[in-house]
């Protein structure tokens, strides 16, 4: 295999026209550049250059690694303009996953600051699995996921970075006995029958995990996986359900919002982001981003729903 360091060499030599004009040029003694040639014409096995007076001049072998030696030069030094642009964050590529609810009020306006910041990067957004969210960010296929999951739960090659808390709230239809509570504890929606609006996950984990904690399961006599839905078999009267203030920001007429205690449930939105992407500026950039959307949430008011 030919030394590209060599065939750079070489090209010095020729376009100099003599091994002590091109050693002054590359910083090296006249010596080391005449092995470095001795060295190449042995990789080549053929003669690359002949004496004419004082100079040199290339024979045909010569010439044509001299012409390749400049094309490897070029495209060398446009990987090198191509690193530098990636690094300072001027270009690039992000895989970024999802899920519905975030989208419009954390991936959108963090995606909007990225393009403004980052005009080079091109960004793949895609909603994520929604059965193992953490998966493409785990096997390195995306650089960072929007998801559901405790801030303790990581994995080897990926870091979760919280970025909201978001509490359940009680949904229930209109003229129900507990509507007029400004506050429900959980305990109280034990006799009822619920309408789901959660797929098994870490979305359903805190509905079950604080109805546990106030002494009952919910009886789930509707599945839905989608809060619109969901709103609408509650307000139909076939049951109460607990959904995410998030997924409440546009509230059906028919029903009514509460928030609820002893326990509230709680969500944690958080970044998943592969160790080695936090290298990018840009994967940093949307991270900041995210956070700087995350606290300028409002989420859905339920203490003067009606």
């Amino acid at each position: 295999m030919l030394d590209v360091r060599r065939l750079q060499v070489l090209r010095a030599v020729v376009t100099s026209g003599t091994v002590t004009a091109a050693a002054a040029h590359l910083g090296y003694t006249p010596s080391a550049v005449s092995q470095q040639v001795a060295a190449l014409e042995k990789q080549a096995g053929t003669a690359l250059l002949e004496r004419v007076g004082r100079g040199v001049r290339p024979t045909a072998a010569g010439l044509l690694l001299t012409e390749h030696a400049a094309l490897i030069g070029s495209a060398v030094a446009r990987a090198e303009t191509a690193l530098a642009d990636l690094r300072a964050g001027r270009t690039g590529h992000l895989t970024v996953r999802y899920f519905a609810t975030a989208g419009s009020t954390l991936v959108a306006p963090a995606l909007a600051r990225l393009r403004a910041e980052h005009p080079g990067v091109r960004v793949d957004l895609r909603l994520s699995d929604p059965v193992d969210p953490l998966r493409e960010v785990a096997q390195g296929r995306a650089d960072l996921a929007v998801v559901v999951q405790a801030p303790d739960r990581g994995s080897d090659g990926f870091r979760l970075v919280p970025l909201l808390d978001d509490p359940y709230a009680a949904v229930l239809p209109l003229g129900h006995p507990l509507a007029g509570e400004e506050v429900i504890d959980l305990g109280a929606l034990s006799g009822e029958q619920w309408v789901g609006s959660e797929p098994p996950g870490p979305c359903l984990e805190p509905v079950i995990d604080s109805c546990a904690a106030a002494g009952f399961s919910p009886d789930f006599v509707i599945q839905s996986e989608d809060y619109a839905t969901a709103q609408g078999f509650v307000a139909a009267g076939l049951g109460v359900g607990l959904m995410p203030r998030l997924g409440l920001r546009n509230r059906h007429p028919g029903v009514v919002v509460r928030p609820v205690r002893n326990p509230e449930p709680v969500r944690v939105i958080s970044a998943a982001v592969r160790e080695i992407a936090f290298e990018q500026p840009a994967l940093r950039g949307l991270l900041s981003a995210l956070r700087e959307a995350a606290g300028t949430v409002e989420p859905a008011d339920v203490s003067t729903a009606s």
